[in-house]
């Protein structure tokens, strides 16, 4: 599991860009683009913990665009990250990872209790990775309401 300070391994995923278009991405060319990267993983599309999380996110950009690019990566598919999008206008980049690799790379995926019940499955966590690719912030089982302004607060203070 990556923890902060550690250098993320390249990993490629679908998904679709803040357009809507289907491209693979790559953690190498995301981190072309000169800034750090906020990758926050999450449960599910069009959920209501899921859907706060992602509109903050979109409330937000204007904030946040500045100094990170926002990648969203869930289980689910491309067609449902596209309905998920176009339902919320959402304005960043939305990766599926169907086999959970990258979540479980990231200790995003595993066991977790819902309900006084343990079960395993997506942990809502959040990676700030700089532009080297090492991870900076790592913030773990996060509560979808009030998690961006916890980076916003983060991301203020660190400059």
């Amino acid at each position: 599991m990556l923890n902060e300070g550690d250098k993320v391994p390249n990993f490629c995923l679908d998904g679709i860009d803040e357009k809507g278009d289907e491209k693979r991405f790559c953690l190498e060319d995301l981190l072309k683009n000169g800034k750090d990267i906020i990758l926050y993983f999450y449960p599910k599309d069009d959920t209501p913990g899921c859907t706060t999380e992602a509109c903050d996110f979109r409330d937000n950009f204007n904030i946040l665009s500045d100094k990170v690019l926002v990648v969203g990566v869930s289980p689910d598919s491309i067609e449902s990250h596209k309905k998920f999008k176009e339902k919320y206008n959402l304005n960043f980049i939305l990766l599926s990872d169907k086999d959970k690799e990258v979540m479980k790379m990231f200790g995003a995926y595993g066991k977790k209790k819902m309900y006084g019940k343990e079960t395993e499955g997506v942990i809502r966590s959040t990676f700030l990775i700089s532009k080297d690719g090492t991870i900076k912030k790592a913030w773990r089982n996060v509560k979808a309401k009030g998690h961006v302004a916890q980076i916003i607060k983060y991301l203020e203070n660190e400059k």
